[in-house]
């Protein structure tokens, strides 16, 4: 898989500092809370994000799980989100913290929040392990960011290209040649 790579741009060490600091950043914002959030991990891209992150806070939460797809197997959304498989838990008046692998054109997003919204939550709050500004279509910003990428393919630790490359504990720019 390493040989796909056009370069590492970040190591496990240096995620696993950003993990620390964002799970830092939720442990403060939510220390107070009357309720206990509602972490909500977007499969798959964010599951090992979201595993590390909720294990390194403090701060008591419930954890839920959502599928949604705009990507399907290619390199750029599709601007249509399609809920594969829902939540299980009412977000009916409570924080809920969406855990995201990548913000890129914005949409998935922005429809999430809105969706969670219409559902009733009280706040939602978005920590993302990857911002990549220069693709961004709509007026949404993660709350809290690990990384700002550019305008590169990345794949590791989560993030793939058709299913492959999740398990890197890094994340690395992928080929062109790959996927083009």
């Amino acid at each position: 898989m390493y040989n796909d790579l056009e370069k590492i741009l970040f190591t496990a060490e240096e995620i696993t500092e950003k993990v620390k600091g964002a799970a830092d950043w939720l442990d403060k914002k939510y220390s107070a809370a009357q309720s206990m959030p509602l972490a909500v991990c977007v499969l798959k891209g964010s599951v090992f994000f979201f595993c590390d992150l909720v294990r390194a806070m403090r701060t008591p939460v419930q954890l839920d799980f959502m599928t949604i797809s705009s990507y399907g197997n290619g390199t750029v959304s599709s601007g249509k989100i399609k809920i594969v498989s829902d939540l299980a838990a009412s977000v009916d008046g409570r924080d809920v913290i969406i855990i995201e692998d990548i913000v890129d054109t914005g949409r998935t997003l922005a429809g999430l929040k809105r969706l969670l919204f219409s559902r009733g939550a009280k706040s939602v709050a978005c920590v993302v392990l990857a911002d990549k500004p220069s693709r961004r279509e709509t007026d949404v910003n993660a709350d809290y960011r690990c990384f700002t990428v550019g305008d590169e393919f990345i794949v590791g630790y989560g993030l793939d290209y058709a299913q492959k490359y999740r398990n890197l504990p890094c994340i690395g720019v992928l080929k062109d040649e790959i996927y083009r």
